[in-house]
């Protein structure tokens, strides 16, 4: 059977400011790692895929690079280290543009990109906003969801000047961060069932979450 590939694309802060909750990113990055196997054994029709990219004012790093759910291996303190400042657009538009140059000429895919920072850009040099907001609209009815989940900010203005419409705030703290890091595995997990129905998986993303608890309570 040909399985129907998705490829998870995390961007995930590595600025200075993130020092203060390393622990927890850490150790919430590794509990989506194994949420994505879990997925794959619970939906076997799909294939996943991980790209890991951190970023600072020190550069873009690909810490994995399309690796196969099989492959997966957790982070430590010695694969993130928070330092310097926040090229955003930078790390997106590497991130984004490389993953998309891969894929053009495939089909059957899907691509799920997941924003983490704790911090508004203020580094990059190669990209700008306006670039950004056309490369993710661009990218969108090409079988995209992008996600934006953002402390220290105001994230529904940041994510709208960006096209993306998924979005979450999180405190800057251990504890918010826990709460944070289950919200984004339960809808990561509800997205693979919309793949699997066939529905729409452009928006909701945290949204649908939240109906599903109201359903339950």
């Amino acid at each position: 059977m040909d399985k129907h590939r998705v490829y998870n694309l995390i961007i995930l802060d590595e600025s200075g400011s993130m020092e203060s909750i390393k622990s927890a990113t850490i150790s919430g990055f590794n509990e989506v790692v194994q949420t994505i196997k879990e997925v794959e054994r619970q939906f076997p029709e799909q294939e996943h895929y991980v790209s890991f990219i951190t970023f600072n004012g020190m550069g873009v790093k690909t810490l994995l690079d399309k690796r196969s759910v099989l492959e997966l291996t957790e982070i430590d303190g010695n694969s993130f280290k928070p330092n310097a400042s926040t090229p955003l657009y930078d790390a997106i538009g590497f991130a984004a543009g490389a993953l998309n140059n891969y894929l053009s000429n495939q089909t059957n895919f899907n691509v799920l990109v997941t924003i983490l920072t704790d911090g508004e850009e203020n580094a990059s040099r190669e990209f700008n906003g306006n670039q950004i907001s056309q490369l993710i609209n661009g990218l969108k009815p090409h079988g995209w969801t992008f996600t934006y989940i953002g402390a220290n900010q105001d994230v529904e203005k940041v994510a709208a000047s960006l096209n993306i419409e998924n979005r979450m705030q999180f405190a800057a703290n251990d504890e918010d961060m826990k709460r944070m890091f289950e919200e984004e595995k339960e809808a990561r997990m509800l997205y693979s069932m919309k793949l699997r129905n066939k529905e729409d998986v452009q928006g909701n993303y945290y949204r649908d979450k939240d109906k599903k608890d109201k359903e339950k309570s």
